[in-house]
């Protein structure tokens, strides 16, 4: 059985006189307030009634109660007393010891009791991104006022705490996580923010039962989820032809064929998975789509493609649409040489090759004046040495025969002259002697 003790809690100014409640085993709290309110403090007792509430050092003063209308309305209620003693019930209550009048709002907390019967989770009517909360028993608001009348309301901290799944986007996935809402009151319902995993909500409170060791809880029963959320990435495989021309723009795309990887990791309710491509903005017509969360596109065309993620749970009635990928593909180039020294400078013009920007076909045959072939170049990548079966094809002139088609479907029939030019060696073959 727990004895009735005496509280002594100073207000946060040492400049202000102190007061003390007595008659109870339970502290009272005080809760700090705005200075605009005029109030000296806000105390919130377990039960007023019968309780005795003291001035500083058993100093007398004068005693006023005031209610909802403010402290101008106070009715006088004792004079040169110490102490008086509290009625059920919130009220306000002005010390005036001389010096001056100090106000004080005290809150009975029997009135607003906390009362948890029981909690149930289910989806509203904000859509898939909220879901109600309904609470059986009672944590409605607990208003206290100013000394000029100005309704207020005390925050009563009920938690509301549930696992869900957060978005890791640097990672690319979703982890586990605790969501934790705090609430000032309940009234009967509320709405938080949906959960991306099957779960249970615990309500719990208030801060004043926490501080009195009494806190009360609640459990719903598990809630399926319905929310769908979505982590996309896009990566494009690089190439370090040298010869490949690069558009100036940054992003995805430059020069045909762009291989690009495109990943999506989703929360557990999505069950249909689709990537489109579109090659407007609106995605009113879709040029194609997969049917999966991972997929690799290689683009072949030129022009601008718009790409993006789409998921939905079961029964369709939540969906996600992600961010769009612009994919900007360059029309075709290429370009030929006619000279190189493959013999005379190493490392520097070594190689005969074209210069190029998505070319999706190619093939290039080299000649030697007398029509026979000295390679065949089947990527536009690729370059010639100036060798022929192993050895130096020596100084002179050559012909190439070019067949290739672009990413914007130009076709290129083009043929020319190549020159090697300067040789010290002497270890030629015989296909230009």
């Amino acid at each position: 059985m727990k004895l009735p003790a005496l509280i002594l809690l100073l207000a946060a100014s040492p400049a202000l006189h102190a007061i003390s409640f007595q008659g109870s085993s339970f502290k009272a709290i005080e809760v700090q307030v705005e200075a605009s309110t005029g109030l000296d403090g806000v105390w919130v007792l377990r039960d007023a009634a019968g309780m005795e509430m003291l001035s500083d050092g058993g100093a007398t003063a004068s005693w006023s109660r005031f209610g909802a209308s403010g402290a101008a309305y106070g009715e006088e209620i004792a004079s040169g007393a110490a102490s008086i003693r509290l009625g059920g019930g919130d009220c306000g209550i002005s010390v005036d010891d001389g010096t001056r009048a100090r106000h004080y709002w005290i809150v009975d907390y029997s009135r607003h009791e906390l009362e948890l019967d029981g909690a149930a989770a289910a989806d509203g009517d904000y859509g898939c991104d909220r879901v109600l909360l309904t609470i059986n028993g009672s944590a409605g608001a607990i208003h206290y006022y100013s000394i000029n009348g100005r309704e207020l309301t005390l925050d009563r901290d009920i938690t509301v705490e549930y696992p869900t799944l957060v978005a890791d986007r640097d990672n690319a996935t979703f982890t586990p996580a605790n969501a934790s809402v705090s609430l000032p009151f309940i009234a009967g319902s509320t709405h938080v923010a949906a959960p991306l995993c099957d779960t249970r909500f615990t309500i719990s409170g208030d801060r004043f039962l926490r501080e009195w060791d009494d806190e009360q809880q609640a459990v719903t029963a598990e809630y399926r989820a319905i929310a769908v959320d979505a982590v996309t990435t896009a990566t494009q495989a690089e190439r370090d032809a040298e010869n490949e021309q690069k558009p100036g723009s940054e992003g995805l795309g430059g020069s045909a064929p762009c291989e690009i990887e495109f990943t999506a990791a989703t929360s557990d309710a999505a069950i249909f998975n689709e990537w489109q491509i579109s090659r407007t903005p609106e995605f009113d017509i879709l040029d194609n789509s997969f049917n999966s969360s991972d997929c690799s596109i290689t683009f072949t065309e030129n022009g601008t493609f718009y790409v993006r993620f789409t998921a939905a749970n079961a029964d369709g009635s939540c969906e996600y649409t992600g961010d769009t990928y612009v994919v900007s593909v360059g029309e075709s180039k290429l370009l030929c040489p006619n000279a190189f020294t493959p013999y005379t400078s190493p490392g520097v013009n070594d190689e005969w090759r074209v210069s190029y920007q998505s070319i999706i076909e190619f093939k290039c045959d080299i000649f030697n004046r007398w029509g026979a072939k000295m390679t065949t170049l089947t990527h536009p990548s690729q370059g010639w040495d100036g060798k022929y079966n192993g050895k130096n094809a020596g100084p002179g002139v050559y012909y190439y025969v070019i067949r290739a088609r672009g990413a914007d479907g130009k076709d290129y029939n083009l043929s020319g002259d190549i020159n090697i030019i300067g040789s010290r060696e002497n270890n030629y073959s015989n296909t230009q002697q």
